[in-house]
């Protein structure tokens, strides 16, 4: 079974999410999952065009109630509350998760989307800054040197506007959302039973 796993680094349902797809895959190994980039705010003015001078405060709503969803309610408002960097946009992060898939695979775009989501969402880092997402990739693992070279490069911007294309094509709207074998589509930060009821249909 392929699974494509659309998701942006800044979505907090996708941060709660995550840990439930690795259960399934640990459960059901035949399951290969193709990580694909959402980016929700693709532009560095895009939270502001969508929700004005209140972005910020309309997200960290978004934040309250995905903690809520979260197993570990790991989501930390009461950090970001306090931080005074703009709030980030999708490409930077993203750009540097498909570099890691271009030096690792998707095991190695999983570990750093993930290593990213942490420094987000619960360290409340500013993940449009070079500098945390060049942390995050040590953190991860990978090798500084060609990860340099390559998270701010044509190349990964094309691999994110090309996920983006699939989405478009598949009809993907939201992050998180899965699709299975091109055509069976959830979307949502769905319980782990939900997951596991919905994938099972189509196992062979």
């Amino acid at each position: 079974m392929e699974m494509e796993f659309f998701h942006d680094v800044l979505c907090a349902w996708a941060y709660a999410f995550s840990p439930r797809m690795r259960l399934l895959v640990g459960e059901y190994p035949q399951i290969e999952v193709i990580h694909r980039a959402f980016a929700l705010a693709p532009e560095r003015d895009s939270i502001h065009r969508m929700f004005g001078s209140r972005g910020k405060e309309e997200i960290l709503n978004h934040w309250r109630a995905a903690n809520e969803n979260d197993d570990e309610h790991r989501i930390r408002t009461d950090l970001m509350e306090k931080r005074d960097f703009p709030y980030p946009y999708s490409m930077p992060g993203l750009m540097a998760c498909k570099s890691a898939e271009m030096l690792g695979g998707q095991k190695a775009h999983w570990d750093y989307f993930d290593r990213v989501q942490r420094a987000h969402l619960t360290e409340a880092r500013n993940i449009a800054d070079d500098r945390v997402l060049t942390d995050c990739a040590g953190d991860a693992g990978l090798d500084l040197t060609e990860f340099k070279k390559d998270f701010k490069s044509a190349r990964a911007r094309d691999a994110v506007l090309g996920d983006m294309k699939r989405a478009y094509e598949l009809g993907v709207d939201a992050s998180p959302t899965i699709v299975i074998d091109g055509e069976h589509v959830m979307s949502g930060a769905q319980r782990y039973e939900e997951l596991k009821s919905f994938v099972a249909q189509f196992l062979n």
